[in-house]
């Protein structure tokens, strides 16, 4: 007699074997040239990643849905973006497939100063990371454009580690 496991343990499975815990999702990986791409701000300039280099930039993907963003949001704020704005240094929120007007009003109830990237059809996000496996994460690229610290979700030891690593690449 055949034995059916069913739909949802099936589902469970196969998403908890798809993401391994070194990957985390993403289809770059520490040591990569960080894939180029343009972005639009929610200000209306308009930035290529290629253009920064000189400058050590986070892209921080994120979502006005996504409670785990928000909880590190003001974290990237304070320790983050306010300590090393006037640096060679840019943090950009890029927000997950909203429109302008969400990702404006998301920005003001978390009262960030840091800017934010529209990512219509999540394709930056897509071009770091599968796009079903889920924002919060922060990608750390150095002034060659590389890709030197990659987060996940927000534990606060490898958000500590991700801020020794940005200091240390601004020094």
């Amino acid at each position: 007699m055949r034995q059916f496991i069913p739909a949802f343990l099936l589902l469970a499975i196969t998403f908890s074997c798809s993401q391994t815990p070194a990957d985390r999702g993403y289809i770059v990986k520490i040591g990569d040239k960080a894939p180029d791409f343009e972005m639009t701000l929610t200000t209306g300039e308009t930035l290529k990643l290629s253009d920064l280099r000189g400058k050590v930039v986070v892209l921080q993907f994120t979502a006005s849905w996504c409670s785990v963003c928000r909880k590190e949001m003001p974290h990237l704020e304070k320790e983050v973006w306010l300590p090393n704005k006037d640096k060679d240094f840019l943090l950009i929120g890029v927000d997950y497939d909203e429109p302008l007007e969400k990702v404006e009003e998301f920005r003001k109830q978390m009262k960030i100063t840091y800017p934010m990237a529209l990512d219509p059809g999540a394709d930056i996000f897509g071009l770091y990371a599968r796009k079903q496996s889920g924002v919060t994460r922060n990608v750390v690229i150095d002034r060659n454009g590389t890709i030197v610290f990659l987060t996940r979700l927000y534990d606060r030891e490898e958000f500590e580690k991700m801020v020794g690593e940005i200091n240390r690449l601004l020094k």
